[in-house]
């Protein structure tokens, strides 16, 4: 029995010998198959691994902003698992043993629950002009993870409607391209109407969305949008746009999207533009979506 093929095992013995409830360890399993995945692309193999490869791992998940309330719980099944293959008699030392977990202080970012986003939603006026538009933008943020300052230079030039994904400019001037949820489509569709009665400004032409005075929103701006729904939806969790990203990236990975994918809709590989790699990227990212972001879930057939 190899580390890799232990999967089945492990869940066993996680059931029986631990006691533990079946939702415990698919989550467990499932936080186990992202480090043989994260393991499988740095080529070592899990019974050779030192402790600052695991290092590794989990600062790989903190720089895709994967909570670290997410990050202790994915080490914990972790430590189970290698405490197991040590008992299998797979491994002779623990690589785990002087792993210490995230500290959970309160300057580290918060995630937000499904239930929380979806309040925040509800506190949107219907008889708002800009209603439209900051429904439509809380459901980018969080249903693309896009970073504010990829939001606020969104461009529609740049939005695929048919195909329903949007090519954004990061950091360091790379381009990506990201699915956008039907949800957020309809939303957007139904926002330019009210747009284009706006004074649009010359330089804000192309830009997707616009304050009152027809120019481009400041970043600042769409934060205290987000900070007056979180407040008004009683939630006492520190809400900015940022959280939102957060919260993608954490929804996905707890929902078994692959690290990889995840990695690139973030934005934190760079990818080629030419048109054969755009059309098999777009489909194989939204597939990823579909399957385990809560709103692609929801709202999708």
């Amino acid at each position: 029995m190899s580390a890799p093929t232990a999967l089945q095992d492990f869940e066993s013995y996680l059931s029986l010998e631990r006691g533990m409830s079946d939702n415990t360890c698919e989550a467990y399993v499932s936080d186990v198959c992202h480090l043989l995945e994260y393991l499988e692309e740095e080529g070592l193999n899990p019974t050779e691994v030192a402790e600052k490869d695991l290092h590794n791992f989990l600062c790989t998940l903190r720089e895709m902003g994967i909570g670290p309330r997410s990050q202790a719980r994915i080490l914990s099944g972790i430590k189970s698992y290698y405490k197991f293959l040590k008992l299998s008699g797979l491994i002779e030392n623990n690589p785990t043993d002087l792993l210490e977990s995230p500290r959970l202080g309160r300057h580290l970012p918060d995630v937000l629950t499904t239930e929380e986003i979806d309040m925040m939603i509800e506190q949107i006026p219907e008889s708002k002009e800009e209603s439209l538009r900051n429904h439509a933008i809380i459901e980018t943020l969080y249903g693309s993870g896009l970073r504010v300052s990829e939001l606020t230079d969104a461009r529609l030039s740049r939005l695929n409607f048919d195909d329903g994904f949007l090519i954004v400019e990061g950091k360091g001037s790379k381009q990506r391209i990201v699915p956008i949820s039907s949800v957020a489509m309809d939303l957007i569709k139904e926002y330019l109407p009210q747009r284009s009665r706006l004074n649009i400004k010359s330089d804000a032409q192309d830009i997707i969305f616009l304050n009152r005075r027809g120019g481009k929103m400041s970043r600042v701006m769409v934060f205290y949008i987000i900070k007056d729904l979180a407040e008004a939806a009683g939630i006492l969790k520190t809400v900015s746009p940022h959280t939102l990203r957060h919260s993608f990236a954490t929804h996905l990975l707890e929902g078994g999207a692959s690290l990889r994918a995840i990695q690139e809709l973030l934005g934190h590989e760079s990818l080629e533009t030419t048109e054969i790699y755009v059309h098999l990227d777009r489909s194989r990212l939204r597939k990823e979506l579909l399957a385990h972001h809560p709103h692609y879930r929801n709202n999708n057939s």
